[in-house]
C-alpha cells in the first residue's frame, strides 16, 4: 500500500476531561476520505489504542485540517512515535479553536472540516471513524496538498 498516494491531514480535538483547561489532542492521517455528499460525511482510520482513538470513543466532536505542501514539518510532528506529550505539539504552530467541535484548526491549511462521529467500525487494527461534516472552511492558502508516498511526505508540483 505504500505505492497508493495518500492526502495528509492533521485530527485534532479536544480532551476537555485533561487537566483543568483540557488538552488539545492531534494526530497524522492519510486513510481519510470522502464518504458521502448528502448527507457530507468523511472517514478516518485511526490505530486502536491511540490516544486519538480512546478520545474519539467518549468525544464525538472533533476536526480534519488538510494539510499543504509547506506543512511537512506539522505533519512530521505529529506522526512522530514516542512523541512528546501533546500539549506540547501546539507550542508554535498556529490554529484557531473550531466553532462548533472546540478543536484546533491549523492555520495555513488547505481546508478544514469540523466533524461529529456518526459510527464506529472496528477494522483489524484500526477503527474506522465515519462522521457527519458540520462546517468546512476553505482559507485562501498558497500552494497545492501535501501526499504522502512510499513512506515519504511529498509535495505534488
Amino acid at each position: 500500500m505504500s505505492r497508493l498516494a495518500g492526502g495528509v491531514v492533521l485530527v485534532t480535538a479536544h480532551d476537555e476531561d485533561a487537566g483543568p483547561r483540557g488538552e488539545d489532542v492531534g494526530m497524522t492521517a492519510t486513510a481519510f476520505l470522502s464518504v458521502s455528499i448528502d448527507p457530507p460525511l468523511v472517514l478516518v482510520s485511526v490505530r486502536n489504542g491511540s490516544r486519538m482513538d480512546d478520545l474519539l470513543a467518549e468525544q464525538p466532536l472533533w476536526a480534519v485540517s488538510v494539510l499543504s505542501e509547506s506543512q511537512r514539518h506539522v505533519a512530521g510532528r505529529f506522526a512522530m512515535k514516542g512523541r512528546i506529550s501533546d500539549r506540547l505539539l501546539f507550542d508554535d504552530i498556529p490554529y484557531k479553536r473550531g466553532p462548533l467541535s472546540g478543536a484546533p484548526l491549523v492555520g495555513g491549511a488547505l481546508s478544514t472540516l469540523e466533524c461529529r462521529t456518526e459510527q464506529r467500525v472496528e477494522a483489524g487494527d484500526h477503527t474506522l471513524v465515519i462522521a457527519r461534516v458540520l462546517g468546512v472552511e476553505l482559507p485562501s492558502a498558497e500552494g497545492g496538498p501535501l501526499s504522502y508516498f512510499r513512506g515519504r511526505y511529498r509535495q505534488l508540483s
